[in-house]
């Protein structure tokens, strides 16, 4: 069975399930594509296991304001996902017990959830070190209850990571939709007037760059003094890190490669590339991904695909922090695009 065949089934199969398929059995023209497992093996790396948890990532839900084509959650407007009030008082209960340093939300637009301004209230108070929302920016000015978003995050320190896909708008329009670069650098720009990125104030803005195709990020540091220096100059904007993120074949996407005929290439791609160096420092081996609904996970990548813990603890009401360090990390073969090159993680490059 063809890839395109696998993808199109119309059976009993999740879409996760569908995709997880596709990427363990789907048929290449050449030569068979490695396990992940094999390749770790062979730099004795197999099996992975985590290291020193450092990061507690909490998914608030898959609605967004924005439907972007690289989008790894298929989040969008039209998904009804998000998290209760209830799984958020026991993620708190976690909070203010974790050895993680960082809390890190994310979506979907995390700012839509019903709760969030609640939740981070609540939770700045249980001492975390850094506190992440990622923000495509666009939805602070979506509707008139998010304008007072940077004052808001001001007020409880929150460390920003924005998406911005290029500096350029025909690039970040392509890949996020008309009208994205525009109020993206509006809002850039709301978050330096209250002192983001700005020396002095400890106020952190990070931008996220994922490639528009089928192809891995360059040099994440070069990327960055170009990304730095087009911002400053057409638009006075100043940021403190870049990331560069590998997309990664799973969701939306897998789809697009798929559609268009480059899903092989990019896997021998990434397989190519593999760092064995990168292996070290996935996040997978410092982080704890919570769904909407409170599953765990050993990233989000692995939560879109529905594959759980390998633990006796699955679930946050059930939360045990020495029970999750004694897993294995699940793998399959799309966590090649986190060990390509310099690596891929959330903070972006890894080696």
């Amino acid at each position: 069975m063809s890839i395109k065949s696998l993808a199109a089934r119309k059976d009993s199969l999740s879409k996760p399930e569908r995709q997880l398929e596709i990427l363990d059995n789907g048929l290449f023209s050449e030569a068979e594509l490695p396990r992940f497992s094999e390749k770790l093996a062979e730099t004795g790396n197999f099996p992975l296991k985590p290291g020193k948890l450092e990061v507690l990532q909490l998914n608030l839900g898959y609605m967004c304001n924005q439907v972007c084509s690289h989008c790894h959650v298929d989040a969008g407007p039209d998904r009804k996902e998000i998290m209760t009030r209830e799984t958020m008082e026991k993620c708190l209960e976690v909070i203010r017990k974790t050895s993680a340093h960082t809390l890190d939300l994310t979506g979907g637009a995390p700012e839509m959830n019903p709760n969030f301004r609640w939740f981070v209230e609540q939770a700045s108070k249980a001492g975390i070190r850094d506190f992440i929302v990622r923000s495509n920016l666009t939805i602070i000015l979506a509707n008139k209850k998010y304008y007072d978003l940077p004052e808001f995050f001001k007020k409880y320190n929150v460390h920003v990571v924005s998406s911005l896909p290029f500096y350029k708008k025909e690039k970040t329009d392509k890949q996020r939709g008309n009208g994205v670069f525009d109020k993206s650098i509006r809002v850039l720009q709301m978050l330096n007037e209250v002192g983001y990125a700005q020396e002095g104030t400890g106020l952190k803005l990070d931008l996220v760059y994922n490639p528009a195709g089928a192809f891995l990020p360059t040099n994440q540091e070069a990327m960055e003094q170009d990304f730095k220096k087009a911002l400053k100059t057409d638009f006075n904007i100043d940021f403190n890190s870049l990331f560069a993120i590998t997309n990664l074949p799973i969701s939306r996407f897998l789809e697009y490669l798929i559609a268009s005929d480059n899903y092989e290439d990019y896997m021998y791609e990434l397989v190519n590339a593999y760092n064995p160096e990168a292996v070290k420092n996935v996040m997978c081996t410092n982080t704890i991904s919570v769904s909407w609904d409170g599953w765990l996970y050993d990233c989000d990548f692995n939560q879109m695909l529905e594959l759980k813990v390998a633990s006796t603890v699955k679930h946050v009401s059930e939360y045990n922090e020495q029970a999750l360090q004694d897993r294995e990390i699940i793998i399959s073969q799309h966590c090649y695009g986190c060990t390509a090159g310099a690596g891929s993680s959330c903070q972006g490059t890894v080696a």
